[in-house]
């Protein structure tokens, strides 16, 4: 009997979250801070258990609990305020509940071999939201998040052109997360046409719900 109710426990508990960042380690979480920028009210720390990050292609994993919000994925090699960061990839718009999970990012290169932080922003009906993790951003290429990367099957994501969650507007193109295709771009343009010209076609792969178009996700 507890096991068939640990489900629905779990549930429960992320539905009075607002998002949980699950890959990389966050610092910590603290839903009634999650608001505070630039890290929820907790500053990373760099220690023996902070994650190693591929700058060829790492993924990033949410639990995700808004039916709908938009994403801003950053990193920088600073760690401690002000941590200046970088926006890795345009802002990526979901529709639908559960994990989500890019495994396409990129850092630049000349990061190897040093230490820093992943920003992840949250645009929600419930304003916005903020989490990061320290990592040691290494060479490499990883496309898994911990022990996976999956996606929930009703999730849609939309790529849009937007540098920032403090943007608007721009070309958007749509996909399913139960739909995949290889990415062959590196760091996104920051224009609108280069954005849009980076979406070369999606491709079904079942049982993956992978963000993946062409783009450097």
């Amino acid at each position: 009997m507890l096991s068939k109710l640990l489900p629905v426990l779990t549930l429960l508990a992320l539905s009075s979250a607002h998002f949980v960042l699950l890959w990389p380690p966050p610092a910590d979480f603290d839903e009634e801070l999650e608001a505070t920028a630039p890290c929820g009210g907790i500053m990373p720390t760099i220690d023996n258990s902070t994650a190693d990050v591929q700058v060829d292609r790492f993924a990033i994993s949410i639990q995700n609990t808004h039916p709908a919000a938009e994403w801003s994925f950053l990193g920088t090699l600073n760690t401690e305020p002000p941590f200046n960061f970088t926006e890795l990839v345009p802002v990526v718009d979901t529709t639908g509940i559960g994990e989500f999970c890019l495994d396409r990012l990129s850092a630049p290169s000349e990061w190897a071999g040093q230490s820093g932080v992943i920003q992840v922003i949250d645009r929600s009906p419930d304003g916005k939201l903020y989490q990061c993790a320290a990592v040691n951003f290494v060479t490499g290429s990883n496309n898994t998040a911990g022990p996976a990367c999956s996606n929930a099957t009703d999730l849609e994501a939309t790529w849009t052109s937007a540098q920032s969650l403090e943007g608007a507007g721009g070309s958007e193109n749509s996909m399913t997360m139960s739909e995949s295709a290889s990415a062959t771009a590196g760091s996104a343009s920051s224009s609108s046409s280069g954005v849009a010209a980076m979406v070369t076609g999606v491709g079904s792969l079942a049982g993956l719900g992978l963000l993946a178009a062409g783009l450097a996700l």
